[in-house]
């Protein structure tokens, strides 16, 4: 598309594939470039605080909360490089369009980029929700202006997670652990998982039996000659399923009113009916009928890319962004299920070619959806373009994880525009008399699918793998009311009750959006965020949480229970929808939520409680790290109290008798105070920790355990477990178990063999003494200050003084390895222009361009990940700068002492430093970008 003649403008996008694949649409006299995402931010920790604003009372918080909340807002050192190329292109151009996406942040990086490039010429924002040629010069010919309230409403929502991070987070430093992090919307989607484990903990499981009858019809006319019936109840009584058990206890609810079988019981009923005649009693039969589902929206999306192809959300999202920057689907991040007329034209016609006129309804289909203040726009997600492209059509264009979200995503567009799935449902009831005369009543469904519909083309997942897919048809024979049937077989079937499902990304993703919390532009970095800061984990596809999220949210429940109570963080959602209408002043909602105002808009129990900087600063005394940090489990048969303990080096078990007096959690777990301790295993679930496995780790070296005596002091040698394993101790020696050795099977000969380390082999020529023992590296022989490594940890108790000799005297052999090859070549750095690639180091994958490495995250794998992300990762290291060196402690220059005071100084002295080095209080953490809240 021509511009006017003599006019050149630029065109700013975010990303580097998005001007790329726009600039191919427009034609001469325009200049496509990126911004790289967001170009101003927060300061990120003390360092980021220019010169002028370090002395200010707010500096930490980059948000001058005394004057309207004015940000502070700094160009981020990564960004620039490429900020300095914008300017100089700003000043060479007739007009600006800022193409940035049409959503609250894409609104603000609009805002950002006019703030800090100061342009004097013309600028306008250009929209559009697909990248197709059409969709790129309509929005050329159709600009407007900067929308200011979406733009209010993104900075409030980032000024109130800097508030709510910065004022919450380090109240958790000094009762949790340093360095945690709580945030607006992660606080709560962690409660969510953890009350959901703390439900598997209270679980009870229940054992419940029912009769599963095969039977057959003497003469069968259409269908199957034989099916399957289900024991339903007995002489009137229903039978008891999984849902009339108490969760908690396993018993029976009370006022059920059902019978409950138990093995013996179902096994005799069966026996009683062998023989007996069955009858049909009662047969419904009723039309079945399926609508299509509605075409997707970003958190549909990512439930069925998790259930179909599983993929986490940030996947999903990282996929879905290619192919929306390549002009293959529209824009991914919407609540809208709404299609344009021009998008149902192209569905209906594509489902005649397809499926043929049968398959289209007379009339197009429209979708109303059911989220809450719908917002982030327009279409849901679909195939761009007029004339959607076949799967077939796109599949050498396309990456493997491209293609199959792709097909999913055309696949539900078109079956959204298809006929409903018709056909009958039948329900039949059976009853039999068995020979001691009771009425046992069997019943049986089927369902038969005369046309599929919109199921040719799409079926929706279930988040229960065990659910029956809709496309599933269960045909029953011809049944009529009073016709007899022969039971071919009984067969009594055990049940146990099942504790509720853990969470899944996706799951938890319908959850937050049912409870009106989060948007379609922060489900996935909610999902990242909580696996990040190391409270929740996965296993598969299930959400774990960690003792440590246990801490954190049981001190949020019993201080600041408001701040993640799911009403009052949807109801702050609303309160920012109601800004980015324009209904609401963001000052006015800041100033309620902070300090308090019952005539504010913020939340009024906030408001009356003095907002929420009187709140996390108010009584934090009362707050007891120790009660925090301990997690009750059971009281054991011996009457002792066992509870997990959230310490500095993970969580542990403790027991107790009742009054006694453990020591802190987070001292080290060699021993001290009263009760005994054991670590808990890394990767054990908290609903895991049964008494049955509890008792397991006490004894099986988790706790300590006695071994015998030593013959020669008399002392005990005891098996104990500590921060860096399991060890043997017997006084003031100690020895940690070798690889080889396990706290299970370890004798008592072999803990006096570790002991005795390190062993004296004899002297050598020169009068040394030589020893061999065990270290970080292995085993070895020593000398002075010479060491040469044994072969094995058996020659440390053979090694003879001339072999130890033999080895000292050769000469210091280090071969080294041939460098690994890269796991990834990744291409040019698009900021640097670096080749990138990724290597697998000591602590596992990384992204380097020769100067810079940055660790994958947590989620991150080497095949996923994109070279945006790759250069994003490498300009946050690169802007945080090397790592600050420890400085050595300054000495104190000794005080003159007389020569008699002098050893009796010494001992005092090593003595005071070890005290000291114990009971000094860690250093308070500034703010960094660890502990900024992020949604």
């Amino acid at each position: 598309m021509p511009s006017n003649a003599g006019t050149t403008r630029l065109v700013i996008v975010e990303s580097p594939a998005k001007a790329k694949t726009i600039s191919g649409y427009l034609g001469p006299g325009y200049v496509v470039e990126a911004s790289f995402g967001h170009v101003r931010d927060l300061p990120r920790n003390a360092a980021d605080v220019p010169a002028r604003y370090k002395g200010e009372s707010w500096a930490r918080l980059g948000v001058d909360v005394d004057n309207g909340f004015h940000a502070l807002y700094v160009v981020s050192a990564d960004r620039k490089q490429q900020i300095s190329k914008l300017t100089k292109l700003a000043k060479e151009v007739d007009e600006i369009f800022l193409a940035t996406d049409e959503d609250r942040e894409g609104e603000a990086i609009a805002w950002h980029l006019v703030e800090t490039l100061k342009p004097k010429v013309p600028v306008r924002r250009m929209v559009f929700h697909e990248i197709t040629k059409p969709a790129i010069q309509a929005a050329v010919a159709n600009p407007r202006e900067i929308d200011r309230d979406l733009v209010d409403a993104q900075e409030a929502r980032r000024i109130l997670d800097r508030l709510y991070g910065y004022e919450v987070s380090p109240v958790l430093w000094k009762k949790v652990m340093p360095k945690l992090s709580a945030g607006r919307v992660q606080s709560v989607a962690t409660r969510i998982v953890v009350e959901r484990e703390r439900q598997r903990m209270a679980f009870r499981t229940a054992e419940y039996w029912d009769i599963l009858a095969t039977l057959g019809v003497a003469k069968p006319g259409e269908g199957p000659r034989s099916f399957n019936a289900t024991l339903i109840a007995l002489n009137g009584d229903r039978i008891a399923t999984g849902k009339d058990f108490e969760p908690t206890t396993g018993r029976v609810k009370a006022g059920a009113g059902v019978v409950h079988l138990d093995e013996s019981g179902a096994r005799g009923l069966a026996a009683r009916l062998e023989g007996r005649p069955f009858t049909v009693t009662r047969v419904e039969e009723k039309p079945y009928r399926r609508r299509p589902y509605a075409p997707f929206i970003t958190s549909t999306l990512q439930q069925e890319a998790a259930r179909k192809l599983r993929f986490s959300s940030q996947q999903t999202m990282r996929t879905a962004q290619r192919l929306y920057e390549n002009g293959y689907i529209t824009y991914m991040r919407t609540d809208s299920v709404n299609l344009s007329e021009t998008a149902i034209a192209a569905a209906r016609r594509q489902i005649v070619e397809l499926y043929g006129e049968r398959s289209v309804p007379p009339e197009p289909r429209r979708y109303t959806g059911k989220v809450k203040n719908a917002q982030e726009a327009h279409e849901a997600i679909r195939p761009a373009g007029d004339n959607f492209r076949t799967p077939g059509e796109v599949a050498k264009e396309l990456s493997a994880e491209e293609f199959k979200l792709y097909e999913l995503i055309w696949r539900r567009t078109i079956a959204s525009q298809m006929t409903d799935a018709v056909g009958s449902s039948v329900s039949v009831r059976i009853r039999a008399l068995s020979s001691a005369q009771e009425e046992a009543d069997f019943g049986a469904t089927g369902k038969t699918i005369t046309d599929p519909g919109f199921l040719r083309a799409y079926v929706e997942s279930s988040d229960d793998e065990n659910a029956e897919a809709e496309d599933a048809e269960r045909r029953l024979p011809t049944l009529v009311k009073d016709q007899p049937l022969t039971a071919e077989e009984l067969a009594a079937q055990g049940h146990h009750t099942q504790p509720p499902a853990r969470y899944t990304e996706a799951s938890l993703v319908k959850a937050l959006e049912e409870l009106g919390i989060g948007r379609p532009s922060t489900y996935a970095s909610i999902m990242q965020t909580i696996q990040d800061r190391g409270y929740v984990s996965k296993r598969g596809q299930a959400m774990i949480p960690s003792f440590l999220a246990f801490a954190v949210i049981g001190l949020m429940e019993r201080h600041y229970p408001r701040l993640i109570d799911y009403d009052f963080t949807a109801s702050m959602e609303n309160e920012l929808d109601e800004i980015a209408g324009g209904d609401h002043a963001a000052v006015d909602f800041l100033t309620s939520f902070y300090f308090g105002s019952a005539n504010g808009t913020g939340d009024q129990a906030i408001a009356h409680a003095g907002g929420l900087k009187k709140l996390v600063t108010e009584n934090l005394s009362d707050i007891d790290a120790r009660s925090v940090n301990s997690i009750p489990l059971f009281t054991d048969e011996e009457g002792r109290e066992v509870v997990v303990r959230v310490g500095r080096y993970g969580p542990y078990l403790q027991r107790a008798l009742p009054g006694e007096q453990p020591a802190p959690a987070g001292e080290g777990e060699e021993g001290g105070g009263q009760g005994d301790r054991a670590p808990v295993p890394e990767g054990l679930a908290p609903d895991e920790l049964t008494p049955e496995k509890v008792h397991e780790l006490f004894l099986g070296g988790g706790g300590e355990r006695k071994l015998g005596d030593d013959p020669a002091t008399g002392e005990p040698i005891v098996l104990k477990s500590g921060r860096f394993g399991p060890y043997v101790a017997s006084g003031e020696r100690k020895s940690s178990l070798l690889r080889s050795q396990s706290p299970d099977t370890l004798t008592f000969d072999q803990a006096l063999q570790l002991l005795s380390l390190p062993r004296l082999i004899g002297t050598g020529p020169d009068g040394n003494e030589v020893f061999a023992n065990n270290g970080r590296y292995g085993p070895y022989v020593k000398r002075g200050d010479e060491f040469r490594s044994l072969d094995s940890e058996d020659k440390m108790f053979s090694v003879t003084l001339d072999e130890a000799l033999a080895l000292l005297a050769a000469p210091k052999t280090r071969q080294r390895r041939a460098a690994a090859p890269p796991l990834r070549e990744m291409g040019a750095d698009p900021l640097t222009e670096k080749p990138l690639v990724i290597k697998d180091g000591r602590f596992g994958p990384y992204v380097t361009d020769g100067e810079t490495n940055a660790s994958l995250r947590r989620g991150q794998t080497s095949e996923a990940l994109t070279l945006e992300e790759a250069s994003e990762m490498l300009a946050e290291k690169r802007a945080k700068g090397p790592a600050p060196k420890k400085k050595a402690a300054k000495k104190a220059a000794p005080a003159k002492k007389t020569a008699a005071a002098k050893s009796t100084t010494a001992r005092k002295t090593t003595t005071a430093k070890a005290t000291t080095a114990k009971k000094a209080p860690a250093k308070k953490a500034a703010p960094s970008k660890a502990n900024t809240s992020k949604e």
